[in-house]
């Protein structure tokens, strides 16, 4: 499987500073989006700290592993590498006063073969594009996702709530964080979507559905999901992390499947 990789984060249009942050490495196969909190400039540093350190940890110890490292090996690793993240971050906000506080969110992927180790914490998402429809893959770490799972809320009453930005996990405030990690079959075709609530609070899925759809680049789609983002207001960072697969040796394969149908 060959994998793509095109990101873009944006202040947005109201907020002061950037507060969001993303990372990739397209030899290990690492995708990395955090979104900050806490603090003056403080919510930068836990998502920067988060984000470079989990993508240079994971790549260093893939690259150590092989590509026959197993999947429920790589999970392992993953975990460790987030906790120790937590870790760093804490160890900062709680050694230097001007990060008192500070936390962030956290959706990463490795990708392996045919297969995606997806973990997360807080309400950065991950979706994925298949066959034409948009799936949101996780699934948020809030107190509006909590109320709807507990049937105090409906989905159209919690897209419209002024409580949206109240998670219930994060990266760097206690001494153990909880992540959530799935794996997932990786098809041909699909298209992973990350990205940070600056914009699916301010784009309607269907909307997003229509844009990562259209016949872009990956760059054209990122940057069109991050400009209606702030044609609708940008009331937050926004962040955008694309990943397209592909299988390996495909264009090859249609090279040879026309020549045998031409002949």
């Amino acid at each position: 499987m060959i994998y793509e990789f095109f990101a873009r984060t944006d202040r947005g249009r109201v907020r002061n500073n950037n507060e969001d942050s993303v990372a990739f490495d397209r030899d290990a196969q690492i995708a990395v989006l955090a979104d900050g909190m806490g603090g003056y400039n403080a919510g930068e540093v836990a998502s920067a700290m988060a984000t470079t350190f989990i993508r240079t940890e994971m790549a260093r110890w893939l690259a150590h592993a092989g590509q026959n490292a197993q999947s429920a090996d790589v999970r392992k690793a993953l975990e460790i590498c987030v906790e120790n993240a937590n870790h760093a971050v804490l160890g900062a906000s709680l050694s230097n006063p001007q990060y008192a506080g500070m936390g962030t969110t956290l959706v990463v992927g490795v990708f392996r073969g045919e297969r995606l180790i997806l973990g997360h914490i807080g309400d950065s998402r991950c979706y994925r594009l298949r066959d034409g429809v948009l799936q949101q893959i996780t699934r948020d770490h809030s107190w509006l996702q909590e109320q709807v799972d507990a049937g105090l809320m409906t989905p159209q009453q919690a897209a419209v709530s002024t409580n949206g930005n109240l998670v219930t996990r994060a990266l760097g405030v206690e001494p153990h964080v909880q992540m959530e990690v799935n794996e997932f079959q990786v098809a041909p075709n699909d298209l992973f979507l990350l990205c940070s609530d600056g914009l699916t609070d301010m784009v309607p899925d269907a909307d997003v559905a229509d844009m990562v759809r259209a016949s872009l680049s990956l760059e054209e789609k990122t940057n069109l999901l991050v400009d209606t983002a702030n044609a609708q207001g940008g009331r937050d960072n926004i962040s955008v992390l694309l990943v397209q697969t592909a299988a390996a040796g495909g264009k090859k394969r249609g090279f040879m499947s026309r020549l045998i149908r031409a002949s």
